[in-house]
């Protein structure tokens, strides 16, 4: 079930035994006795740093590559914890749990033991902020994102890469809060630098700024910036990510009124070869490449100073420095402007949107992961409902007679408030193979056009833009009376019956989610009894899962805070952020 394609520095690790310490132009790579566990050997991530590289598996468990167990096969890394996200920096690395802790080793980080992992999160001191949502690696510092949207620091400060003075706070083994109301946090495995996005799409930055990395400007030309600051002139648009290399950065911005619709801009010094062009830049310019004409760029990645872009034409663009290969064009030139690398030919072509990029300091990867989709959760569980008969009733024929059945709730929310819209799906439907078919509704069900902007741009005229996924579920609710027979699952507590969309249960409930997209059992007709609950409780509890929200007319006690508990267990709740107890603990509270 893998894939996965490797250039650049073979050595501190070897990765590939007999092949030489650089890797001049992309191969396979392959793990030692790859088919004795494949379920294991599926690859979810892949995090790579300049001594390190973590692989982490659907089944929560990782292994990890390190310059001095070359000879050592596969060592797992023993996190009793299910492993959600991994990230390996320069001389430290750190891995996120489902349950939401941190676990990180490095020199900086526990000086005493530099190969222990030790719970990062449990040292910050507010023990109502230890729910870790990301985590990020830079060069000997770490940064965590909570829950509550609080961003800290822990490491390395002496650049003023943790938004403090160096004099005074040098390197810490504390998390240093840094910044509040953080919705991302933006750095890399080489870089001396950090960029946090809060809530209203401002950016601020701190750190190394030597090469004007930050894009501050040249009237802010210093070594070190050792306080937050904000980042003026964003190229207008939403910022979907940016990467730090060591001297440079590179953000890719998304604009619906731009053509092609994400571009990529960079800042920093040119003769160090990252920045996609052949003049300085100190603030964040635009690249410009024929390469992007009519193309989506899916991601991008950074290291010590090359950068990898793979868009959705299946394209792996690349530029930077190339002393080790890590470009993949055979040879060590430094590649100054964008080009575009040959690739060997893809096991899972038709499906490029599960493939990914990851910079080292000096190698590359381009990997297979269908566990790292553009959707969030609750997007790719609708994805998955339309190719389940039970839920689907509107019926469409593609040009060669294929049927497909469609979620009529869905469809009813998700395109514009016209019944001509499906008329129109369909007529569209019936001059499309079935791939391209199956394509469209994912871009529908998703409003995510990257799937194929082609087939979007045809559709795009009867889809409602401006609507969530969450913001439709709410609108269901609101408005139930439109929907009263698409409730199709009975909850049943004290002789009373409450009717809920499947639906709705799968996106809230890992209880309901396992349950109804089982394909082993038949839980058409179930009904669930569940009266432990207050009928106030119940209520929060129901509009919650319908709306993210309380009501402001009920009353919090300790005891509905207690029931509520219990119900969030029983139910296994998917806890979004503001989450239902932190909501019921607020309100209490105030």
């Amino acid at each position: 079930m893998n894939e996965i394609i490797f250039f650049g520095l073979n050595q501190n690790p070897i990765l590939i035994k007999n092949k030489p310490n650089k890797i001049t132009k992309p191969i396979q790579f392959k793990f030692e006795n790859e088919n004795e566990n494949e379920n294991e050997k599926q690859i979810k991530q892949i995090s790579t740093g300049e001594f390190s590289i973590i692989f982490l598996f659907e089944n929560g468990k990782a292994i990890e590559y390190l310059n001095e167990n070359n000879s050592k096969q596969n060592p797992e890394i023993q996190i009793k914890e299910n492993i959600q996200k991994v990230t390996v920096g320069s001389g430290n690395e750190a891995i996120l749990t489902i349950e939401g802790n941190v676990f990180a080793k490095g020199e900086d980080i526990n000086p005493k033991n530099t190969n222990e992992f030790i719970n990062i999160s449990s040292l910050i001191e507010d023990t109502n902020d230890r729910i870790i949502q990301d985590v990020v690696c830079s060069r000997n510092s770490i940064y965590l994102l909570t829950s509550n949207q609080n961003a800290y620091g822990i490491g390395f400060n002496g650049y003023g890469q943790l938004g403090f003075n160096s004099k005074t706070l040098y390197r810490t083994q504390k998390t240093i809060l840094m910044m509040k109301n953080v919705s991302k946090i933006f750095s890399g495995n080489s870089s001396l630098h950090v960029f946090l996005l809060n809530s209203n799409q401002e950016l601020f930055g701190c750190g190394w700024n030597l090469y004007t990395q930050l894009g501050l400007g040249k009237s802010l030309y210093e070594t070190k910036i050792q306080k937050l600051t904000k980042i003026q002139n964003i190229p207008k648009g939403k910022i979907i990510d940016i990467q730090c290399g060591h001297p440079y950065s590179i953000m890719l911005i998304e604009n619906e009124n731009q053509n092609p619709k994400r571009k990529l801009y960079s800042c920093g010094f040119y003769e160090y070869n990252g920045l996609g062009k052949k003049e300085n830049t100190y603030e964040f310019t635009e690249i410009k490449s024929s390469l992007f004409e009519n193309d989506y760029i899916r991601e991008i990645s950074c290291g010590n100073a090359h950068t990898l872009i793979l868009t959705s034409n299946s394209k792996l663009i690349v530029f930077g420095y190339n002393a080790y290969n890590q470009l993949g064009t055979g040879d060590t030139k430094n590649q100054l402007t964008p080009i575009q690398i040959e690739l060997p030919k893809l096991r899972f072509n038709e499906n490029i949107s599960n493939y990914h990029i990851s910079c080292g300091y000096s190698r590359s990867f381009l990997y297979y992961s269908p566990f790292l989709s553009p959707f969030s959760n609750l997007e790719e569980d609708l994805i998955k409902l339309f190719e389940r008969k039970e839920f689907c009733n509107i019926s469409f024929k593609t040009k060669n007679g294929e049927i497909i059945e469609a979620h009529k709730l869905i469809l009813k929310y998700r395109l514009n408030q016209n019944q001509n819209e499906i008329e129109k799906l369909k007529e569209i439907i019936s001059k499309k193979s079935i791939k391209e078919s199956n394509q469209i509704f994912e871009m529908i069900y998703s409003n995510n056009s990257k799937i194929n902007p082609k087939l979007y741009s045809e559709i795009k005229e009867i889809i409602n833009l401006n609507e969530k996924i969450e913001e439709t579920m709410k609108r269901i609710y609101l408005n139930e009376n439109e929907n009263e027979n698409e409730k199709d699952f009975i909850i049943e507590r004290k002789e009373k019956q409450y009717k809920f969309p499947k639906l709705i249960l799968i996106m809230r409930s890992e209880l309901y989610r396992g349950m109804f997209l089982s394909v082993t059992e038949d839980t058409s007709n179930k009904v669930t009894d569940y009266s432990e609950l207050s009928n106030k409780s119940f209520q929060i509890f129901e509009y919650w899962i319908y709306s993210n929200q309380i009501k402001n007319e009920i009353q919090i006690t300790q005891e509905i805070i207690d029931e509520i508990q219990i119900g969030i267990d029983y139910f296994q709740l998917n806890q979004t952020n503001p989450n239902l107890f932190d909501l019921l603990i607020n309100k209490f509270n105030n």
